[in-house]
């Protein structure tokens, strides 16, 4: 117990604010980098209460950037930081938060993109997945440049259970552009529905937690921030392996104001197109007319059950790629199926 006052007691000695690092250290945004400063501590403190509970936790931190983030989350208690930073330029601000927190926080210069995250904390704070969340978070007021590619990474490795989900359920508190967040956290039939919707719905809890305005940013952006959280649900909605169901709905979504079948037919070879598409459509019992925002996560994953069937009794179809079969028939080599021959890792595993 005293351990646990010790811990949520903890408070950063007088420091510079993050403005006075800024010019400290001569840091300004690289547009080129999507880099956006926080310097509210009160909106960066409640950006990181939406984590829940930090006392005694392991944190990560992606971009930690001038450190506003950073405050909050050894103001909250954690046991352990883990600040990964890819721009070289915050590193020595960075290191002056650690000084203040001896034993409390680590950098690591790279970029989260490629960071083996599950090397970073120790093993002994994983749960089983059936269990409740690990004391673990992932915490990051991301770039506009790598918010979409680093959540479709990680959601393709809550699906594996790798990089921060060895551990078990780990939470993520990110921020994203606003359209991006809508996106996320948009529900069937919504005006924002699209294939991030979906992806990460069916593998986890999303809350939309709030809007913060460009202005609180330096230098402003030109649009407003929306604070999203993620937690990875203990079964998939939908029972498939991560890259199928992304090829699926992905397809879905070519589309996204036709009727689905529109974008479903693009999963098939010219020559067995309409067949295989209504064969796919019966089996999932999904109305062809729907457009592809009005389906729901359960219907997608009718279609990736039906989609698995048809590649399970047609050998390399999981390879096709509708782009390709364009770019032959430009070449003028005809409208060549799939191989039967030609099955990858990804189709062996569908």
């Amino acid at each position: 117990m005293a351990a646990s006052k010790k811990i949520a007691s903890f408070r950063l000695p007088p420091l510079p604010t993050v403005g006075e690092i800024i010019k400290l250290y001569n840091l300004r945004a690289e547009r080129q980098l999507s880099q956006n400063f926080l310097l509210d501590l009160r909106l960066a403190d409640k950006i990181v209460r939406q984590a829940g509970n930090l006392c005694g936790a392991h944190v990560c931190e992606v971009g930690p950037g001038p450190g506003g983030l950073t405050r909050s989350v050894l103001n909250a208690g954690a046991a352990g930081l883990l600040a990964v930073e890819k721009d070289a330029r915050f590193i020595p601000g960075l290191q002056l938060l650690a000084e203040a927190a001896p034993g409390k926080m680590r950098i690591v210069q790279g970029d989260i993109l490629t960071y083996r995250m599950e090397r970073g904390f120790p093993k002994c704070i994983a749960r089983k997945w059936e269990d409740a969340p690990p004391d673990l978070h992932v915490i990051g007021n991301l770039p506009f440049s790598v918010s979409t590619p680093l959540i479709i990474r990680w959601l393709e490795e809550v699906s594996n259970r790798t990089g921060p989900f060895a551990f078990g359920r780990t939470r993520l508190t990110l921020t994203f552009q606003k359209e991006v967040a809508e996106r996320l956290t948009a529900g069937t039939g919504g005006k924002q529905r699209s294939r991030l919707s979906v992806m990460a719905q069916y593998l986890c809890n999303v809350r939309d937690c709030f809007t913060i305005p460009g202005r609180a940013f330096i230098p402003k952006p030109k649009v407003d921030v929306g604070v999203v959280h993620f937690t990875p649900l203990v079964q998939p909605h939908i029972q498939q392996p991560f890259r199928l169901v992304e090829k699926v709905v992905r397809s879905a979504f070519q589309f996204r104001r036709k009727y689905c079948r529109r974008g479903l037919e693009m999963l098939f070879p010219e020559t067995r197109r309409l067949e295989l598409t209504e064969q796919m459509l019966r089996v999932a019992d999904v109305d062809p007319t729907l457009r592809p925002t009005q389906l729901s996560v359960s219907k997608f994953g009718a279609l990736a059950d039906a989609y698995s069937e048809l590649c399970a009794r047609n050998p390399g179809l999981f390879r096709y790629d509708f782009r390709e079969e364009l770019r032959r028939k430009r070449r003028g080599q005809g409208s060549d199926s799939y191989g039967r021959d030609e099955m990858d890792d990804e189709e062996e595993c569908c």
